[in-house]
């Protein structure tokens, strides 16, 4: 029996079993509930999904039973992508359209507006738009998220107790293509620290978010919608993959592009591999509003205050780092007493570090402050300031 690897390296890594994954044809007879398959993934319409909510009776709770088993296979073990057109409503749209313009122009100048995968002002990007749409405007926010369809395909996913986010993306004509990547959580940190988690983590983070977009903008192909490779999800080992110049090689030869109408909802498994397109269009904006979905799931069961426990261990854990340096006692202190992981975080303050795309977890600044022998009073204002910058 082979030896299943639960810590993997690149040298496990299969281009061509991964090329043969992505090769797996999307038939439509396999997603009946669809209304077609085009570029292969699945199309649906909104109209349909909400005919599965109207009433709360045997035949429409089967009729939502079964779309919810089609949109979840279609995530899990299917193409990872699947597209609902019609998804909210034109006006609807154009109001929230109007409100990240100009929460995009009042922001525009103040600080230095990062991106994931792209480099710092090629496109117009607003961070935490879900919070700062609700706080412009309530009775829009209200309209765009009393969402059925949207409640329904996140609840496909993720069932209920999720958390919605939102980040609004503006590519402007000529913006170039990202490379191909898989998202939040693993696809945030380096190769490095991927690395450290075993591969049952991997394969499980996929199933704590769903990624989705509104289309805020027709998006004909000229416009560079997001090019996807149906089946790549299923590539257990993709995070490390996914840098790798063969893997790309492999999306370049076998993407796929799925042009949208104003309206249409488009989601996808993280885990998928996906990138923006080129916009080759001369005058077309393309618009989206990005949804991150959360699982209630990635949540511990009780409440700590990390920051007021460093700052009360901090003298003895420092009486011990000077006896014996980083020892793997004082490293397993560090990984219990502060938080490791950097986010959630409020983007528009917290930017990445260099080289990376997560930003400094407060278990980093602990270590930080060890290694440079901070004093007491230095580590309690940069443990201030984080908190001031991670505050929404």
């Amino acid at each position: 029996m082979t030896a299943i690897r639960h810590f993997p390296t690149r040298a496990d890594l299969d281009p061509g079993a991964f090329e043969a994954l992505v090769k797996t044809p999307t038939r439509a007879e396999d997603w009946p509930l669809a209304e077609r398959v085009e570029a292969g993934i699945p199309i649906y319409a909104a109209a349909c999904a909400r005919d599965c909510l109207e009433r709360d009776d045997s035949e429409t709770n089967a009729r939502r039973r079964a779309l919810l088993e089609e949109w979840h296979h279609c995530l899990a073990q299917g193409p990872g992508v699947l597209a609902i057109t019609g998804m909210v409503e034109g006006a609807v749209v154009d109001r929230a359209t109007e409100t990240f313009l100009a929460l995009i122009e009042a922001e525009r100048g103040i600080g230095q507006r990062g991106d994931h995968f792209a480099a710092a002002g090629a496109n117009d990007r607003l961070w935490n738009a879900f919070q700062k749409h609700g706080e412009a405007d309530p009775d829009g926010f209200v309209c765009y998220y009393a969402n059925p369809v949207l409640a329904l395909v996140a609840k496909a996913w993720l069932g209920p107790g999720y958390q919605l986010t939102s980040q609004v993306n503006v590519v402007k004509p000529g913006g170039r293509a990202q490379l191909p990547h898989r998202d939040y959580h693993l696809g945030f940190l380096s190769e490095a620290q991927a690395l450290d988690y075993p591969l049952g983590q991997q394969v499980a983070s996929q199933y704590l978010t769903l990624q989705g977009a509104v289309a805020h903008d027709d998006m004909p192909l000229e416009s560079g919608p997001t090019q996807l490779l149906p089946h790549s999800q299923r590539y257990a080992e993709g995070y490390l993959a996914y840098r790798d110049p063969a893997f790309q090689e492999v999306f370049a030869r076998h993407r796929v592009q799925l042009p949208l109408a104003k309206g249409d909802g488009l989601f996808f498994n993280p885990a998928l591999f996906h990138a923006a397109g080129d916009n080759d269009s001369q005058h077309r904006r393309r618009m989206a509003n990005l949804l991150q979905i959360s699982s209630a799931f990635g949540r511990a069961m009780e409440s700590v205050d990390n920051a007021r426990l460093i700052r009360k261990c901090y003298a003895a854990l420092t009486t011990r780092f000077q006896r014996g340096g980083w020892t793997p006692q004082t490293h397993a202190c560090v990984d219990a007493l502060a938080e490791s992981y950097p986010f959630p975080a409020n983007l528009d303050r917290t930017a990445p570090r260099a080289g990376g795309l997560a930003p400094e977890s407060q278990r980093e600044l602990l270590a930080r402050a060890l290694t440079e022998a901070w004093p007491e009073t230095q580590l309690h204002d940069a443990l201030a300031c984080l908190a001031r910058a991670r505050c929404a």
